[in-house]
């Protein structure tokens, strides 16, 4: 009796389950006389939605995990969280730093509440009008195109890349370095002055003797750094620590006539284009007219080969500069799947500081100056035993940050030479001045 009631009850279970499937399929209430599901069919058919999930289950955006390890963080949520992206840009969520007068520190304005900090990255994170008017307008409008107040800037510097409708300015809102703050126990936690690091390279930015007291406004850790997205920043021409040198700072054709859509986003070519969001090996929007029609770029092309070769290049020598008396003060990680810029440099460099951290980098060279509370005693005694980070200058401090900046934009060089080669030269340059 009991195994009959209960195989009525799955029935009827199953029953209303496959009603409410029915009826929840119906699009929105249309005009009297039209089929509402018509307005369904405007972007589901194989030519726009059916076409661009599979292309979007290539990308990087579906597969990867920081929007499900990253919830509920709010100072991640912004650019990891697809709530937490919507309600940035709808609320006009400033890049700011603004004194707390109840504790005379700092604090980052770019965050988003508690409520917001979820979600991982989908359609609707950048189209977030859809299923809003259930016509073919849904899929074009977009979170933002507004000008982009960079957050690693703290909104002193701006970017607005107005081609193509403006649209790279949503891919740019997270594709941004991100702010370095002065220490809010030593210090006021105000984001550090990017300004003053390229006019008074010779001031002392970090002393290891006085780490302890209040002349050192920020103590550098493992991950002292500006986050992962400078490709942004890079293509724009904007962002770096620029120090007088030889070279003039100006941008390459492509931040004045290209779009991030241009490039990332043309017809598909195996495992890129489309709504891949991927560029790698896929050189059809290059070779577009006025663009590189005429001498068509491909990954075996000269001019292509040796961008690439001469910013890496560059990059060598300014690690070299940066690691000059210092030992191993860079990070190395020989493996792909943590280093994305594995094998970019000889040694590996994925512009973290080699500093020790019991999770992050317990084979750490050098001691951190500023332990977690959670560290375990023990943890805390190794750190203690290894020797002190190195004094820093400002002009070495500016140097590390160029160097995650033009090593972490993935291009080398492509997305800005002429910007990507200046930053690097120049900082090149004022190593040497100051005697590095």
């Amino acid at each position: 009796m009991l195994r009959k009631t209960i195989f009525l009850i799955v029935i009827y279970l199953s029953a209303g389950l496959y009603l409410f499937l029915l009826t929840s399929c119906e699009g929105p209430e249309g005009e009297p006389g039209k089929d509402a599901n018509e307005s369904c069919k405007t972007c589901h058919n194989p030519n726009i939605v059916d076409r661009i999930i599979p292309q979007y289950e290539l990308s990087k955006h579906f597969m990867g995990t920081s929007a499900f390890d990253e919830r509920g963080t709010v100072a991640c949520a912004p650019c990891h969280e697809s709530s937490g992206f919507n309600f940035v840009c709808a609320n006009n969520i400033p890049s700011t730093f603004t004194l707390d007068p109840a504790t005379n520190k700092y604090v980052n304005n770019y965050m988003t509440p508690d409520t917001a900090a979820y979600g991982s990255i989908s359609c609707r994170t950048c189209h977030s009008s859809i299923h809003k008017t259930y016509d073919s307008t849904d899929l074009r409008q977009f979170a933002t195109t507004m000008p982009v107040k960079m957050t690693m800037w703290a909104e002193a510097k701006t970017i607005d890349i107005t081609q193509n409708n403006s649209k790279s300015n949503l891919c740019i809102k997270c594709h941004q370095p991100r702010p370095i703050a002065a220490s809010a126990s030593l210090s006021d936690g105000n984001v550090v002055d990017y300004a003053d690091l390229a006019a008074n390279p010779l001031a002392v930015f970090y002393d290891s003797a006085s780490s302890n007291i209040k002349s050192n406004k920020l103590l550098p850790t493992y991950r002292t750094s500006i986050h992962y997205g400078s490709s942004g920043a890079i293509f724009a021409g904007k962002g770096g620590i620029e120090f007088a040198g030889s070279m003039e700072y100006t941008s390459s054709k492509h931040a004045i006539t290209a779009s991030c859509i241009d490039c990332h986003m043309g017809a598909m070519t195996g495992a890129a284009g489309g709504h891949t969001f991927s560029a790698k090996g896929n050189f059809k929007s290059c070779n577009v007219v006025g663009c590189h029609s005429d001498e068509p770029y491909s990954a075996t092309t000269p001019k292509f080969i040796n961008t690439q070769k001469e910013i890496k290049g560059l990059l060598e020598i300014l690690a070299a500069k940066i690691t000059s008396g210092s030992g191993s003060l860079l990070h190395s990680d020989i493996n792909a799947t943590t280093n994305l810029w594995a094998g970019v440099t000889v040694n590996n460099y994925d512009g973290y500081l080699n500093i020790y951290d019991p999770i992050a980098n317990p084979g750490g060279t050098f001691q951190c100056p500023a332990p977690a509370g959670s560290w375990l005693p023990g943890q805390k005694i190794l750190n203690k035993a290894l020797p002190k980070f190195t004094s820093l200058k400002n002009v070495q401090f500016g140097a590390i940050i160029n160097f995650q900046l033009c090593l972490r934009e993935f291009s080398l060089g492509i997305h800005n030479y002429e910007y990507s080669k200046a930053l690097l030269t120049n900082t090149i340059d004022a190593l040497t001045a100051a005697g590095f």
